[in-house]
């Protein structure tokens, strides 16, 4: 068969995105598992089809055209659209099943993930779910995680995120701990009592809490306990050690009961962010993945675990 412009598009269109975002035609052949006569091959095609050259190509570079910038954007917006097509209905038909490992941080995989597996674990019962629960994040390209729930302000990466809800800050205290050295009106005042302090935090630091919407309002303070452990951090406050600043689904039930009372202070807490699930963009998630993703997502948003919690 002569390989021309009747070449199959959607594969001449993978090959050219794959080799405008890699620089070369070798190498988008071997993220493509084909050969680099091959590759050349798609891109002539392409261009013959067009009647446009889409590359100036040398023996060192590989850059694009005017004409192939402009259609490199339209390539990658048709391929992502077919990409999630192919997904959608691959999930249907796959069934879900073996082992799904996800990340979470402990005190809310324990709060508010943990109690959601049995309704999961009856919905697909062929999947077997391993819980990492821990406040330090994974690397989830390094390929030993499925997926992974991260909590406050996502940076770059090459992770897709999806939105599960949000979560606030609280500064707070046990009434005991109040009524013996009095209660804070001001961030200021927060330099006069002990701030149990939580090390994993971009709030917090083991000398300063930030407050404001943008968390640029730095606060002094300082304290004799620091914990890796929301939940560590909470149990002292709950003995009257200190105050503490925390998202609020860690301390919700301690409010709730008067454990804890939430102090209102001059500035506004930090804002702590979205709370995400995270999976590597792979072209076809598993179906296990998937599944687990639609789960959360329609648990956090119909009948969100999170509301008593914001």
């Amino acid at each position: 068969m002569v390989l021309d412009w009747r070449m199959d598009r959607i594969t001449g269109m993978r090959v050219f995105a794959r080799a405008a975002g890699d620089g070369s035609l070798s190498a988008a052949a071997r993220h493509l598992a084909m050969s680099p006569a091959m590759a050349t091959k798609h891109v002539n095609a392409l261009e013959a089809r067009l009647g446009v050259k889409l590359f100036h190509r040398s023996t060192r570079q590989l850059r694009l055209t005017e004409a192939g910038s402009e259609y490199l954007e339209a390539c990658q917006r048709i391929l992502a659209e077919i990409d999630e097509a192919e997904a959608a209905v691959t999930s249907q038909q796959v069934k879900a099943s073996g082992l799904l490992r996800m990340a979470v941080p402990l005190s809310f995989g324990r709060g508010f993930i943990a109690p959601l597996m049995p309704h999961f674990a009856r919905r697909h019962p062929e999947v077997t779910v391993e819980l990492g629960l821990s406040d330090a994040q994974v690397d989830l390209l390094a390929g030993q995680w499925d997926l992974a729930i991260r909590i406050g302000r996502l940076v770059d990466s090459p992770l897709v995120a999806r939105k599960l809800g949000d979560s606030t800050m609280v500064v707070c205290a046990s009434p005991d701990y109040l009524a013996g050295h009095g209660t804070p009106r001001r961030t200021g005042d927060l330099a006069g009592h002990n701030c149990l302090g939580y090390t994993l935090s971009a709030m917090q630091d083991r000398k300063h809490w930030r407050f404001g919407e943008r968390g640029d309002i730095r606060v002094p303070v300082h304290g004799n306990l620091l914990a890796n452990n929301g939940d560590a951090l909470m149990a002292a406050a709950l003995g009257g050690q200190g105050i503490i600043y925390q998202p609020h689904f860690i301390v919700a039930d301690a409010l709730d009961r008067g454990g804890l009372v939430a102090l209102q202070l001059d500035r506004p807490v930090a804002s702590l962010g979205g709370i995400h699930v995270l999976y590597p963009a792979d072209r076809r998630p598993p179906a296990k993945v998937r599944a687990m993703i639609d789960f959360l997502h329609d648990a956090f948003t119909r009948a969100p675990p999170l509301n008593r919690a914001v």
